[in-house]
């Protein structure tokens, strides 16, 4: 029962990752006529959790060394029902306070999932990754879905149905609370200093791959719809068409980190996920109203293996719970302060140039560089310079 339970909790955490992200996209325009924001101010919504994300990620080791990686994610669960219900509390002030707050609880909640395979799953680390993606694209989906239809159903504005994503935070958080009872396991090594990861260059590697894969995520989940809607689709349709996205990325998510896990190196599948990925910003770009659907599930297929490969090669590119923390903190910190900018980029390029031609041409130039880190960063290493013997088996077997 006491694994039943540990499994459930880790599933249903792992669902809370996105659905408070997700869930501003489909109703943006009205969160904007609402307060009166503008585009950039709009986009400044997911650039605060986003901020957030990278800047607050160092506190989560901290966090983790002090009272325990369960204990923490608990407390992650906590803070983000917190953000969830301050953000829509009240007005500007509220909005973007309550976003902060709930970006923090993430930044913490994302660095310590990782820690949390390797510690509670040692030996089917592809296997857990695949299963925590995926509850992290489930919940971007069916956030970014339901939000339009919940409106409809309810009667409720914005306000309502955003801070319903409180519900299953508080209810994670009620199913974690037996492994957070538990005393924490004290760590076997000293913790590695941050100096030592910040000098080995698979670290950076693994960094700027992490931030490029999650920029060209949250340019998608922050105006995806809004493209839509300016091509010519109703709103409705647009908020499926993201949950789409999101829901192709399953696909991807429960299958590519079991199976680069068991590679040494995981070139090949970053190579084809960021091609996928491209591809799926060359559709929007060229045809955004005809065939949404094709270009949502490339565009789906590729980000999700992205981000699934992401996580993955940063559990396997430390040798114990401790590191990878610690490497999550470094990767997720700078990598998400990087992909910060893609929202407010987009909101400002649109707001220059008129329409979205040169925003989704930036993004395919990211797409371009991100296909460049994950080359370095999907090749066989350690970040915090210990070699691997070759006839060890990889973590994930």
């Amino acid at each position: 029962m006491s694994r039943v339970l540990l499994v459930a909790g880790f599933v249903l955490a792992a669902l809370n990752l996105r659905p408070a992200l997700a869930g501003v996209s489909p109703v943006l325009g009205e969160i904007m006529e609402d307060l009166g924001l503008s585009a950039a101010g709009g986009g400044a919504i997911t650039t605060v959790m986003v901020v957030c994300l990278g800047v607050l990620g160092p506190l989560a080791p901290l966090l983790a060394r002090r009272f325990g990686l369960d204990r923490t994610l608990l407390a992650g669960l906590i803070l983000l029902a917190a953000g969830v219900a301050l953000r829509s509390a009240g007005g500007v002030p509220a909005l973007y306070a309550g976003a902060a707050v709930a970006g923090a609880a993430i930044a913490v909640m994302n660095v310590v999932m990782p820690g949390v395979v390797k510690q509670h799953f040692p030996a089917r680390v592809g296997f857990f990754t695949a299963v925590y993606v995926s509850g992290l694209v489930v919940g971007a989906a069916a956030a970014s879905g339901l939000m339009v239809p919940l409106e409809r159903a309810t009667g409720y504005g914005w306000r309502e149905v955003t801070a319903m994503a409180a519900i299953p935070a508080l209810a994670a958080a009620a199913l974690w609370l037996p492994q957070a009872l538990r005393r924490p396991e004290r760590p076997q090594d000293a913790p590695r200093p941050f100096a030592a990861l910040l000098r080995s260059r698979v670290t950076w590697y693994v960094t700027v791959f992490m931030g490029l894969q999650s920029l060209t995520f949250y340019i998608v989940l922050a105006w995806l719809p809004t493209i839509f809607r300016d091509a010519g689709l109703p709103a409705d349709q647009a908020g499926y068409l993201l949950s789409l996205t999101n829901l192709s990325q399953v696909a991807a998510t429960l299958t590519v980190p079991v199976l680069a896990g068991r590679s040494r190196s995981q070139v090949s599948y970053v190579t084809a996920a960021t091609v996928l990925t491209a591809a799926g910003y060359a559709g929007v770009l060229v045809a955004p109203a005809t065939l949404p659907w094709l270009w949502m599930v490339v565009l789906g297929l590729g980000q999700g293996a992205s981000i699934a490969l992401a996580l993955l090669i940063i559990t396997l590119r430390a040798p114990d719970p401790v590191s990878v923390t610690a490497l999550s903190a470094v990767a997720q910190s700078v990598g998400y302060v990087l992909a910060a900018l893609g929202p407010f980029l987009i909101g400002a390029l649109h707001e220059l140039s008129g329409d979205w031609t040169l925003p989704l041409l930036v993004a395919l130039g990211a797409c371009g560089l991100q296909l460049v880190a994950g080359f370095l960063a999907g090749r066989p290493g350690l970040a915090v310079g210990v070699t691997r013997p070759a006839e060890d088996p990889l973590p994930s077997r």
